[in-house]
């Protein structure tokens, strides 16, 4: 039996060299398709077959031209797999299985991983506790929610990433004001109850449709609040074994299940509500968490998510075991901001947890790792409190002008 598989990886953010590197390293051909605008990124050339570039970015593709590339492809070429490395890359994957019949998830179950309606729904019919919600479909529905449920609520697109293009509104006048301004794009949002409390992620591994890895951690600044009001992203995952992490654990397992994510790698938000301290489902994605995440969870686990989903794709594709590497236990945490210097200057964040150093430009920010877990938030504290003073800098929320 042939053990070289061909996987087709989309991506139209620069992200997942680990994922392409340890995909090739296994033994695979590994096609990318990525936007124009990313041909000069430092991918990692030489463990990719060859690249395919479309043009725009996300909303702007031609899914017809991706569909007829790809299948241009296998005249010569058998596909096994067909891969999304971002949020905004699963409706393309799941748009080509479809029509290529290429195994893999659907556009039915995709519509669970990345239309914030379809999760809400979902979360709803499984018994999994959610915010209030209605559609934006029917006047009627509108004014009945917004008579029934306190406000303040948020205005969502249903298909954006994080926290981009989010509205909180406070009374039933404004509600209308903001869906009349949408015109024809009304149904392509939902609004739902506002419940203030912690956020908590939890970052997984799936094989079989059972959680293989997980780990729980809290943001210690909304990703909403930063989007919203600038300041400084903070991450850290939570002592094991607490009461937080096991009532999480559990509903992110019914979430995983309930949704019928088969394999591979998932993020998950849920809130624990300030009111009444019950955990609500937030928003749940079919990939690896963005903004450093994935190397925050590598310190303080020992497990590089990116590499494993791509051992897990490997072990599938071929009809192999595949076996999690060993767990470890730490604590690890994540400081992030905007800066004001292109390369800014950290090497004053000299103490021995400070195990990376983000390398994007316009930006700064490092990860912790201890095994204690107040010794890290000791220090994101104390760094976050430095990030502002010496560099940070606010740059306005950028506009969503081409919904999903």
């Amino acid at each position: 039996m042939d053990q070289q598989k061909t996987f087709v990886c989309i991506s139209n953010f620069f992200k997942g060299n680990d994922f392409l590197i340890n995909l090739k390293q296994l033994g695979n051909t590994v096609f990318l398709v990525t936007t124009e605008k990313l041909r000069d990124k430092p991918w990692p050339f030489e463990y990719l077959d060859e690249v395919f570039y479309m043009e725009g970015q996300d909303t702007d593709w031609n899914l017809e031209h991706l569909l007829l590339g790809v299948s241009n492809l296998m005249k010569s070429t058998q596909v096994d797999a067909v891969v999304a490395l971002d949020d905004f890359d699963v409706e393309k994957a799941t748009y080509l299985r479809e029509n290529l019949r290429i195994p893999g998830m659907g556009q039915t179950t995709g519509r669970y991983f990345r239309d914030k309606l379809a999760m809400r729904m979902r979360a709803k019919s499984c018994g999994i506790s959610n915010p209030q919600f209605c559609s934006l479909f029917n006047d009627h529905d509108i004014n009945t929610f917004a008579d029934t449920v306190a406000p303040p609520w948020v205005l969502k697109p249903r298909s954006e990433a994080s926290a981009n293009g989010i509205i909180k509104v406070y009374d039933k006048e404004s509600l209308w004001m903001h869906i009349n301004e949408m015109g024809n794009n009304r149904f392509k949002y939902l609004v739902e109850q506002f419940r203030p409390g912690d956020v908590y992620h939890c970052d997984s591994l799936i094989l079989n449709g059972k959680i293989i890895f997980s780990i729980t951690s809290r943001y210690l600044a909304t990703p909403m609040e930063i989007s919203q009001g600038g300041g400084i992203f903070r991450s850290a995952n939570i002592p094991y074994n607490s009461e937080d992490d096991k009532a999480i654990k559990k509903i992110n397992e019914e979430v995983i299940k309930g949704f019928g994510l088969k394999h591979g790698a998932a993020h998950s938000e849920y809130i624990k509500c300030k009111e009444n301290g019950r955990i609500y489902f937030l928003e749940t994605s079919s990939r690896v968490g963005g903004a450093h995440l994935a190397e925050m969870v590598a310190a303080a686990s020992g497990i590089n998510l990116w590499a494993e989903w791509a051992a897990i794709e490997n072990a599938l594709a071929k009809g192999i075991d595949y076996k999690l590497p060993k767990v470890k236990k730490d604590y690890a945490g994540i400081v992030l901001t905007l800066s004001k210097f292109e390369n800014p200057d950290l090497s004053c964040f000299d103490d021995n947890e400070v195990c990376f150093r983000v390398p994007l430009d316009y930006h700064a920010g490092l990860i912790v790792n201890s095994d204690k877990h107040e010794k890290v938030l000791e220090l994101l504290d104390n760094y976050a409190d430095r990030l502002v003073r010496d560099f940070a800098t606010v740059a306005a929320q950028p506009e969503v002008k081409h919904l999903h």
